[in-house]
């Protein structure tokens, strides 16, 4: 079994047509093993239960933004270690500096292709 049919990835975004063109890459990379979540909270909360490998978050979203589900999950031994992507039309160096200082393993601007985001996906879990 190749590492992306075992790869588990939990894609967080509170719009439905971001989360359909993110899970639409997925399928194209190959990926087929994802749930996901239209908000921080619920995320957070479903992550707890079942960890993933991998999150795909939005930044904007009411209530509980990429970044703080970033927060939430590196607060808690059982996910402290998920990989994290911050996808975000919004890349600004404040918003970086401040993932990075979370411990985001990457991120990547809105729109991208299908080629960007499986590359993006590479730096974090290797090779697809």
């Amino acid at each position: 079994m190749s590492l992306k049919e075992k790869l588990k990835v939990m894609v967080v975004d509170d719009m439905s047509t971001s989360r359909g063109l993110i899970t639409q890459a997925l399928d194209e990379i190959g990926i087929v093993n994802y749930a996901t979540s239209n908000d921080g909270n619920s995320a957070l909360k479903a992550l707890q239960a079942a960890p993933v490998h991998l999150v795909l978050s939005d930044y904007n979203m009411p209530g509980a933004n990429g970044l703080d589900l970033l927060q939430g999950l590196r607060k808690t031994p059982a996910t402290q270690r998920i990989g994290f992507i911050l996808i975000t039309g919004k890349a600004t160096p404040d918003i970086i500096q401040r993932g990075q200082t979370l411990g985001m393993n990457n991120f990547i601007k809105k729109p991208f292709s299908v080629p960007e985001i499986k590359g993006c996906i590479e730096q974090v879990v290797g090779k697809l």
